[in-house]
């Protein structure tokens, strides 16, 4: 599987598949490239690649638990770009990955084509935060991927009210390996540390500046109507302060859509059709 190696020494995986304008997906916090399993039967049009982050997937653990952080994530981004020789890509961020996106806009807006953020924004509620807290860096209670996805279910079905059982099974296989002890975490638990670590830092920092930098961009943004993530003001306020940006509500979906429903996958190709 194709890796490259970061200015400080980590194996980052990524995957890189199909031809067409370049649109790199960056994963959410905990998860990694197989976020986008149900997005690419719909991506042929798209030379689609997704990565692993460090301490992700089959990437590299970071042994320092502190560049767990969206500008050290960020900078990884921009190395992979320079070991592909593409000058700019397209980016379709779902959560911290949307982070990562309107950091590099800040940054480095010159290597983006284009940006859509799935149910992110410069604003994330508490209790939001709350919910990721309650779960990253643990393993789960449940010993196999069938009771994992029967908590899932039970878990999710207010804000996925119309998610059948078999999806869920699909996620728990997804995102955990199953051992003679149980689920174990495809990421390193030390996420947990450094998101501590964090927030015992200070307030977090004002995320508006990055969000506007995404003006003059082909942007788009993706809300699960049930979102404890992305607020329905804050989603409403991104519109205002953005006027170019397309926006889309995804009924009976939270934290995060699977990016297969028809108006996500509407939004994602109207976005990346203006690309020039």
């Amino acid at each position: 599987m194709p890796h490259f190696d970061t200015s400080d020494g980590l194996r980052l995986h990524y995957s890189d598949a199909g031809s067409g304008s370049p649109l790199l997906c960056l994963a959410g916090l905990t998860r990694d490239s197989r976020d986008f399993r149900y997005f690419a039967p719909h991506a042929a049009r798209y030379r689609m690649i997704t990565l692993d982050a460090r301490g992700r997937g089959q990437s590299d653990h970071d042994p320092y638990f502190l560049n767990y952080n969206v500008l050290r994530e960020s900078q990884d981004v921009l190395a992979l770009l320079d070991h592909l020789g593409l000058g700019q890509a397209a980016i379709l961020g779902t959560s911290r990955g949307g982070l990562v996106a309107m950091t590099l806009a800040a940054m480095a807006k010159d290597r983006l084509s284009a940006v859509i953020l799935n149910d992110v924004g410069p604003e994330i509620p508490p209790g939001g935060i709350a919910r990721i807290m309650e779960y990253v860096g643990r393993r789960p209670a449940a010993k196999t991927w069938e009771q994992a996805a029967e908590t899932l279910s039970a878990l999710m079905a207010p804000a996925f009210p119309d998610v059948p059982a078999a999806r869920w099974k699909e996620e728990a296989e997804a995102f955990y390996d199953q051992t003679p002890e149980g689920l174990s975490l495809r990421y390193d638990p030390r996420l947990r540390d450094a998101l501590l670590a964090q927030a015992e830092a200070g307030p977090p920092p004002d995320l508006w500046p990055l969000f506007l930098a995404l003006d003059g961009l082909p942007c788009g943004v993706i809300r699960g109507a049930n979102s404890d993530i992305l607020g329905a003001g804050t989603f409403a306020e991104m519109q205002r302060r953005l006027p170019a940006l397309q926006a889309a509500e995804i009924a009976n979906r939270g934290h995060v859509p699977f990016l297969d429903e028809p108006d996500a996958l509407a939004l994602i190709h109207s976005v990346l059709d203006q690309i020039r």
